[in-house]
């Protein structure tokens, strides 16, 4: 009974003792009888009341317990299917005051409980017993924790329930999941140790134990258990930390199925852990390491190291995490169980020593001056004992981690090494003895512990000097590369060891150590460098240097040995070793503070001596050519600083000089001339008269000379007489005639090199005096002259060296030359050389001008006392820098003034009358050359100073020309000329390069065209209409008339002038980068004009402008980046300006130079011009150029790129990201994306999607635009193909549907919705004001497929998102889609259109809601796309708003109840499928909502439409057979509509009227009955007057109804109303029967078809006679017998098919059953009946018989018999006053004997033993029938 709500109930109290042991002795006896059968009920009481007795302090009660429990345990121990109460004992054993001992009982037979239980049971359970289950005794853990892992692995090995996981996933990340997981590692670690073995790898024995329970797991159990743990561990969703190592672990496992699983998940599940996480990294050194090094830890706890297999994975890891680098001391554990563990492999060792390069490299230098020491030592170690026990791949993958780590200790911890030289020796050892696979790794290891030797104390380099000399002769290539690099690297350049050692080095054969040594000496760098980058080099002293190469080699000084013995280095060193000792003379030379000759002394006892010693071994014999060069050329350089030295060393050594002169190289002969030359100065005059005229003797003499010897001859005589000129002379005039006379012949009468050399000679001598008169055929002429003509010849010819030596010996003759013919012969040699298109030529023509016009910077004895070779080789005009004019050493000819000068009117007058403005570009070139040498070399002179501004003027003109080199020249030209010039020269050149470069410069002098003026470069426009060239201004005039267009020539004109101001451009530019080093402050007020232009000029096309103005560029902006940051805006104007220009070279290079100049830009910087770089960037994008294309394309990267960083809030500043975001944003989205140039299309929706991505809050004032403009796009960027294959897909057999579904598919995975779903990620409440409005427009315009489907689930999504924050939106939401559906005619967007109203419908208002549902019931109504629409909006109610709905099921049932009886198959399938998902049971969803479906179907079968009444009967019918009797109280309602229905005309399908009328009868008929008699008369009557239609498919429905009413109200008179008009229709069955008599007796089957068309529908009448005898009267039968027997006869009949027959069959049954059933009633027995029953055995039953003959069907054979034995029966036993004999029974005997039915066989055996036992006695009394 209830208690009053103010009062408790007190606690009962405990029992006592004695009580309690009084209740276990009553359940021990209750035990002891219960049957097995009825064990497991009285176990759910009695077991846990025993084991919570054990509470009890009594002995006896626990004894008792005891007893029981014993009891139990005999029971139920092998009667496994007896359950054991497990929750009762698991809430028992969480009791929180439970005592140990009832917990240890209860843990028992929980255990034994839940191996009993169902495996679903199983499965639900186990979750819950790891609750709480961190705060029990870790003995129960064990046990509870081994039956989870039991149901794991037998319920979870394949797959996990979501429920189940679910449970599992509540425990993941507290301490009881914790305590899982752990137990589940331990228990995939543990594999089944071999016998002998105390525990498994990577566990304790006490974690083995707990695992298995003491009880060994055999294989198939454990992997079972295995993989179900990782099946649920899989579905946990844990973080890759946690479950990181159990996967490692799984995929080390033995067994395959583990370890495939495991690895899988590894990669899947666990690849994003973070291997820098602490708690990890510690616990997978516990898997590695086990418990090693851990102290006072019991033998059981003791974990051991994990397996082999992995130990090797778990390296792997270590290898990536630099957490793992520093977790001293696990890291050293780790490293040394790998090399020197007990069960380690090569693997392991391999692995280990790849760890220690990892934790070499990634260390923190605290941590690595703890490891470093201890692990180099046992590297160290390793490598001394694994020479004999590894080899192979894996020992040298050891040896080389290892020598690795030493590499890396060594770069970060030098100070390990430095103090020793022991490493050093132990490495290169170790580089000759290591096989050739470890020596690159040895060799990279040793140059990274040479920076550790770097300030090492000095005892430690000497001893590593002798180790480098040493090694540097070794036989293995890689150790003398160490010894270089070491000798480079430890080493300055001053340090003399190291440079031997590269000396050494440069004669290697391997080509990397010759370069390495070369660049130890800084040999390698190209020799015109200037003098300013040797001073930085600080060369050894050149007496230390010479001084250590002697003590290596002792010999060098030893003074038996002769110049011509043997040579004591190698060719190559010997190369090196003379071109490091004079670049160090070089350096001391240049130190010196006063002249090395000051001092007599000091001359012969300074290093040059030493040197020369050295140079005259090299000149042995066995010397390379390249030797004997470089060191003849070293002499003449020391004689060029030390003369005296040099003169006096070699006068006595002529001969040896002598004999070189005919050396195979033409170096050594020259520089051997010239030390003849030097030497000669310290000869007296008869010494050298003498050594000259034995040379020219040999000259001259009849003897022939090779080639080298009559080279070397004509090289001496002019250096020796040139020497001997000097003033004083030192040779007779009879004998310098003598000599110039026998060089003139040499030059007239030799080949061109020899000739030349003559020339050379001739000039050589002309530098010191003017050449003598001679006399040739009695005349007195110059030496020019009387040359003239062979050099012409020889100018003309084609060997170009020597018309340069030639040439430049013109200039030479003519520095002291008096007479102005000679000069001007030498002139008009020089001039005839214009046309020349060799440049040398032409350079060395511009030298021989500067000697002859005078004031060179060169001296006679620069020429002839040192290695000098022309002044234009050098000064390299077009690859290095031009160097400022040379004003100082030159010297002062002895030439006339007068003829001088005239000589400089006669160039000046050439240059700029004939050459510098010529039409052809030949002359224009050479002018621009000789022009160039005349103001490089003479530029100080005072006739040049004058001409200066005419040589602007020039050089002005020819920036623009076409020629490259005329260019190139006229740019530099104007810098020396800026140079020369006063302050307003520079100006005023200042200003006209800026003018030219900004394209605002004066007009230049007009050119007047020749026929052959080249106005195009060959090539440049193509070729004439035949194929030739098109280039002259001839042949443009030529192609512009044969085209028919004269004025076309002013065309290609102007293209040429535009050609040139690109050209002219490109030449300032090189002659502004020169001049722009020197301008300074001039060039400032042009900066803002120039700036700009050459930012963009530095993009151009034309390779060659881009690196004219890279140089002016460099040349006055010293910081790039702060130069356009302070013209910035400037800059951005002009590019955004020129990207429109008209020019496609502007457009693209200024896209280029926006391109990268925008990068890294901030906002405040590009905020004004961000839109204006889109436009040009898309504008460029559709250029008709491809280039510019290329370019647009580039600029659209470059500003996509600027843009994502400035729109990322987490990049930029919230308020600069709204405002590019608000820049931006629109213009793509109204510019850009709907452009139709498909790149800008794709590029437009790649940056709207990657704004979106990283705009965050900044995206909302634009999601309006964005989403709409992302929608539309769906279907406006869609494929157009895939519309054209959708509109032919029913030509081609492809359903609408899934193309539809293809595409929506396609659109989903688009850029496009993937920004879409960014939009919903930073959609807002404030956000929708302006959003739904106009998603509320796009549904009502938007058009395409995508865009519909898109913008239904957008609006689906967003609601969804904003939940209840839609609610202002659901009235206008809901009538757009609602109307959206109803006019969609797409099914898919149908459907989706449908879903978002369901989802609205979800926040609507009630009488939203309720007019909404309403309005959608409403659609049955309608045509069929208003019933699909309905359809599909219920079914999405359904899903989406079921909670709704639910309050509208008596709108929603009817109609869908109504409309699954459609006649369109898609709409019925529709509302069936409703159905079913909402009729749990058919019938109780019928009653609960009947009235509401029957007043339905009464307004829908009122409906003018015939389809509504058609499925309103239907449906009728479907109630009637469902409900049955239930349906009695609405039966009136629903008679009423259908009779009303059934006068009228007929239409299609209206016999579903009567069909509905038959089962509505058949359910109601005593509800009928009893509320009005008079109702089954008027159903029949109206049923009777269908029967009469004429329509034969109603008139049958008609008589199956009229058969079903008779049967269902079984009224008796409904046979005399009925009978009369059934017997009409056989009887006029039966007329037309005769008629078509003809018919029947022919044999084809078109008359048997015909005769069955007549009778088709008397099958059914016969069956409504059948059911009018069931329910007629016997009087009212006898009272129609004979019309019966008519019936019967006549449908028996031939002319009727068998079913009709069969109907009679049934028909005749139910009479004789009707007249059996009276048989024993003698008031039935009268004169009436005895007649019938005499009829049908004599008139109908022979017909039955003649059936069975003629009718083959067996089916037809046994309704027959059935028929003649109810016959036979009824005459047996009906009460015949006189019995006939039967004459068909011999018919029936012979039928039953042919018969193949056994059933009909049986029957008629039956019939023939009635009549036959009537037969044989008649008088028998009456007997009951049968």
């Amino acid at each position: 009974m209830a208690e009053t709500s103010g009062s408790t109930p007190a606690p009962a109290p405990p029992p006592s003792d004695a009580e309690r042991e009084d209740t276990l002795d009553r359940m021990l006896t209750r035990l002891a009888l219960a049957d097995d059968a009825k064990l497991q009920p009285l176990l759910a009481s009695i077991l846990p009341y025993s084991i919570s007795s054990l509470a009890s302090p009594s002995p006896s009660v626990r004894k008792m317990v005891m007893e029981i429990l014993t009891h139990i345990n005999k029971r139920v121990k092998h009667r496994p299917e007896i359950g054991l109460p497990l929750l009762e004992l698991w809430n028992i054993y969480n009791k929180v005051d439970a005592s140990s001992m009832v917990r240890n009982f209860c843990v028992v037979y929980i255990e034994m409980s839940f191996e009993r239980l169902p495996k679903e049971d199983k499965e639900n359970m186990a979750p819950e017993l790891l609750i709480n289950i961190a705060n029990i005794p870790l003995q129960h853990q064990g046990i509870i924790l081994r039956i989870v892992l039991k149901v794991i692995g037998d319920c979870h090995s394949s797959q996990v329930h979501e429920n189940i996981v679910a449970k599992y996933r509540a425990n993941g990340v507290s301490k009881d999941g914790e305590v899982f997981l752990e137990f589940c590692l331990h228990t995939i670690l543990y594999q089944a140790p071999p016998s002998g073995v105390g525990c498994p790898a990577g566990l304790s024995i006490a974690q083995a134990d707990r695992v298995t329970g003491k009880q060994p797991l055999k294989g198939d159990i454990l992997m079972t258990r295995k993989l179900g743990i990782l099946n649920l561990i899989d579905t946990m969703q844990l973080s890759p930390e946690l479950v990181y190592p159990l996967f490692l672990v799984a995929a080390s496992d033995s067994q395959e199925p583990v370890a495939k699983k495991g690895e899988e998940l590894l990669k899947r599940k666990a690849a994003g852990a973070n291997l820098d996480d602490s708690v990890l990294i510690k616990r997978l050194f516990m898997l590695f390491n086990g418990s090693t090094g851990v102290e006072n830890i019991a033998v059981e706890s003791r974990i051991a190291p994990g397996s082999t297999t992995l130990r090797v994975r778990l390296m792997s890891v270590f290898s990536r995490s630099i957490t793992a680098a520093n977790a001293f001391p696990s890291t050293l554990q780790c490293i040394f169980g790998c090399i020197y563990g007990s069960g380690t492999t090569s693997r392991l060792k391999q692995l280990g020593m790849e760890f220690t390069v990892w934790v070499f490299k990634h260390a923190v230098i605290d941590q690595l001056k703890l490891m470093g020491p201890v692990i180099l030592s046992g590297i160290l170690r390793s490598l001394d004992g694994s020479s004999a026990t590894e080899a192979g791949s894996v020992g040298r993958d050891v040896k080389t981690f290892a020598y690795q780590a030493i590499g890396l200790l060594a770069s970060r911890m030098p100070n390990l090494f430095k103090d020793k030289v022991d490493m050093a020796v132990r490495l290169f050892t170790a580089l000759k003895s290591e096989e050739q696979p470890l020596r690159l790794t040895i060799q990279e290891t040793v140059a990274s512990l040479a920076t550790a030797y770097k300030g090492a104390p000095a005892v430690v380099l000497d001893n590593l000097e002798g180790l480098l000399l040493e090694n540097s002769l070794a036989e293995q290539s890689e150790v003398r590369f160490c010894a270089v690099r070491w000798a480079t690297t430890l080493f300055d350049l001053q340090h003399c060891p190291s440079r031997y050692i590269c000396m050494l080095g440069a004669a290697d054969t391997k080509m990397d150590i010759r370069e390495m040594a070369l660049e130890g000496l800084c040999l390698t760098k190209d020799d015109g460098q200037t003098s300013g980058q040797k001073i930085d080099l600080r060369y050894p002293d050149l007496r230390e240097m010479l001084n250590y190469i002697c003590s290596q080699q002792p010999k060098l000084l030893d003074s038996s040995e002769h110049v011509d013995g043997k040579l004591l280095f190698s060719s190559k060193t010997s190369v090196a070793m003379i071109r490091f000792l004079m670049k160090c003379f070089e350096a001391d030379c240049r130190m010196c503070s006063s002249d090395m000759e000051t001092e007599s002394t000091d001359i012969f006892n300074s290093p040059a001596v030493t040197m020369c010693v050295l140079l005259e071994n090299a000149m042995s014999f066995e010397g390379s050519t390249e030797l004997h060069a470089t060191a003849s050329k070293s002499l003449v350089e020391i004689g060029s600083h030390l003369p005296k030295l040099v003169a006096s060393r070699y006068a006595g050594r002529v001969d040896w000089l002598k004999n070189l002169l005919g050396h195979i190289d033409s170096d050594t002969r020259e520089a051997a001339s010239r030390l003849l030359g030097i030497a000669c100065s310290a000869l007296s005059s008869s010494a050298s008269s003498t050594i000259l005229s034995e040379l020219v003797a040999l000259l001259s003499g009849s003897k022939i000379l090779r080639f080298e010897n009559h080279h070397g001859l004509l090289c001496a005589i002019g250096y020796i007489t040139a020497e001997c000129m000097k003033n004083p002379p030192s040779i007779s005039e009879e004998l310098f005639q003598s000599t110039v006379g026998v060089l003139v012949n040499v030059v007239e009468s030799e080949s061109a090199i020899l000739a030349s050399a003559g020339m050379e000679a001739l000039g050589h001598i002309g530098l010191r005096c003017s050449l003598p008169i001679l006399c040739r055929n009695s005349i007195a002429a110059g030496v020019i002259t009387i040359l003239h003509e062979r050099l012409s010849k020889l100018l003309s010819g084609t060997d170009i060296k020597a018309i340069q030596k030639i040439i430049i010996s013109l200039g030479h003759i003519s520095v002291n030359e008096i007479s102005f013919p000679h000069l001007k012969s030498s002139l008009d040699l020089i001039f005839s050389l214009s046309r020349s298109k060799v440049e040398d030529v032409l350079f060395a023509a511009g030298e021989a001008l500067s000697f002859i016009w005078g004031g060179v910077p060169v001296t006679a004895d620069t020429i002839l006392r040192s290695n000098y070779s022309s002044l234009s080789g050098s000064t390299n005009y077009l690859t290095a820098e031009m160097p400022l004019p040379i004003v100082t050493g030159s010297w002062k000819s002895n030439c006339d003034e007068e003829s001088h000068v005239m000589t400089q009117d006669m160039i000046i007058k050439k240059l700029f009358d004939d050459l510098l403005f010529s039409s052809r570009k030949d002359d224009r070139c050479a002018g621009t050359v000789w022009l160039v040498s005349l103001i490089m070399y003479c530029g100080h002179h005072p006739k040049i100073q004058q001409l200066l501004p005419e040589v602007q003027e020039a050089f002005s003109h020819l920036l623009g020309d076409q020629n490259d080199l005329t260019q190139d020249l006229a740019s530099q030209g104007m810098s020396i000329v800026y140079e020369l010039g006063d302050p307003s020269m520079k100006e005023e050149l200042v200003h006209a390069l800026v003018s030219t470069l900004t394209g605002s410069g004066k007009r230049k002098r007009a050119i007047k065209l020749m026929e052959d003026s080249e106005v195009f470069q060959e090539g440049a426009i193509g070729e004439s209409l035949n194929g030739g060239k098109l280039s002259t201004y001839k042949e443009l005039c030529s192609m512009a008339n044969e085209m028919g267009q004269p004025d076309l020539i002013y065309k290609f004109m102007d293209l040429a002038n535009y050609q040139a101001s690109l050209n002219s451009k490109r030449g300032a530019a090189f002659g502004f980068s020169k001049i722009a080093k020197h301008a300074g402050d001039a060039l400032q007020p042009h900066l803002r004009s120039l700036i700009p232009r050459l930012v963009r000029y530095q993009y151009d096309p034309d390779k060659n402008v881009q690196d004219a103005m890279g140089h002016i560029w460099k040349s006055i902006v010293a910081d790039p980046r702060r130069t356009i940051d302070e013209y910035f805006d400037l800059i951005m104007d002009d590019l955004l300006a020129q990207s429109g220009s008209r020019l496609w070279r502007s457009r693209e290079a200024s896209c280029l130079a926006l391109a990268d100049i925008i990068q890294g830009r901030k906002y405040s910087q590009v905020s004004k011009h961000l839109r204006s770089i889109w436009t040009a960037a898309f504008r460029a994008m559709d250029d008709i150029k491809e280039t510019v294309r290329n370019s647009g394309d580039s600029l659209c990267r470059a500003v996509s790129s600027l843009t994502i960083r400035l729109c990322d809030v987490s990049l930029t500043a919230v308020s600069d990201a709204s405002e590019t975001m608000n820049v931006v944003l629109p213009f793509l989205l109204t510019e850009g994306i709907v452009s139709k140039v498909s790149n800008v299309q794709k590029a437009s929706i790649g940056i709207v999607m990657k704004l979106a991505k990283g705009a965050g809050a900044a995206l909302r004032p634009h999601l309006p635009d964005l989403v709409c403009c992302m929608l539309e796009c769906l279907s406006s960027l869609e494929d157009q193909r895939l519309n054209y294959v959708e509109l032919h897909a029913a030509n081609v057999g492809l359903q609408t549907e899934k193309l539809e579904s293809l595409r929506i598919a396609v659109a989903k995975d688009s850029p496009m919705w993937e920004t879409l779903d960014i939009c919903l990620k930073v959609v807002d409440t404030h956000a929708l004001d302006p959003l739904v409005p106009r998603l509320a427009q796009l549904v009502r315009s938007g058009v395409g497929l995508n865009t519909r489907v898109g913008v239904a689930s957008f609006i689906m999504l967003l609601i969804q998102k904003v939940t209840a924050d839609i609610k202002p939106f659901t009235s206008m939401l809901s009538k757009l889609l609602f109307h959206a559906v109803r006019e969609e005619k797409s099914a898919a967007a149908k459907r989706t259109f449908a879903s978002a109203c369901a989802v609205t419908l979800k926040f609507a208002s009630p009488s939203l809601s309720q007019k909404l549902i309403e309005d959608t019931a409403a659609l049955h109504l309608g045509e069929r796309n208003a019933q699909i629409s309905g359809a599909v909006l219920l079914k999405a109610y359904m899903n989406l708003a079921a909670d709704v709905l639910s309050g509208y099921h008596a709108i929603v049932i009817p109609v869908i109840f109504l409309s699954r009886f459609e006649d369109d198959k898609d709409i019925n399938a529709l509302y069936e499928e409703l159905w079913e998902d909402n009729s749990s049971s058919e019938r109780v969803t019928l009653q609960l909502y009947l009235a509401e479906i029957v007043s339905l179907i009464c307004d829908c079968i009122s409906s003018s439409s015939w389809a509504c009444k058609r499925k309103s009967a239907k449906a009728i019918k479907k109630l009637s057979d469902i409900l049955g009797e239930s349906l009695s109280a609405y039966y009136q309602n629903l008679l009423e509509c259908l009779l009303k229905e059934l006068p009228g005309r007929f239409w299609e399908g209206k016999d579903v009227i009567l069909y509905a009328v038959a089962s509505l009868c058949s359910s109601c008929h005593d509800a009928m009955s009893a509320k009005d008699p008079a109702i089954p008369n008027i159903v029949l009557d109206a049923i009777s007057a269908a029967c009469t239609k004429k329509i034969k498919s109603y008139r049958e429905a008609a008589f199956s109804c009229l058969q079903q009413v008779i049967r269902a109200f079984r009224k008796a008179e409904f046979f005399n109303s009925t009978f009369p008009m059934l017997f009409d229709v056989c009887r006029q069955a039966g007329v037309s029967n005769k008629v078509n008599a003809s018919l029947l007796k022919s044999a084809d089957g078109t008359g048997q078809d015909e005769s069955e068309a007549v009778s088709v529908s008397l099958d059914k009448v016969l069956d409504c006679v059948t059911s009018c005898i069931h329910i007629a009267l016997l009087q009212d039968i006898l009272n129609q017998r004979e019309s019966i027997i008519e019936v019967f006869s006549s449908s028996l009949s031939h002319g009727y098919g068998w079913p009709v027959k069969m109907s009679a069959f049934s028909s005749i049954k139910e009479l004789c059953l009707k007249f059996c059933s009276v048989s024993d009633d003698a008031s039935g027995c009268s004169h009436d009946a005895t007649s019938l029953i005499h009829e049908l055995l004599h008139s109908v039953a022979p017909k039955i018989v003649e059936c069975i003959q003629t009718i083959k069907i067996a089916q037809v054979h046994t309704a027959a018999s059935e028929c003649l034995l109810e016959m036979s029966k009824l005459y047996r036993d009906f009460p015949l006053t006189h019995r006939t004999d039967i004459k068909f029974k011999d018919e029936i005997t012979h039928l039953c004997q042919v018969e193949k039915s056994e059933q009909a066989k049986s029957l008629l055996m039956k019939s023939i033993a009635i009549l036959e036992d009537v037969g044989r006695d008649p008088e028998e009394p009456d007997r009951s029938c049968q």
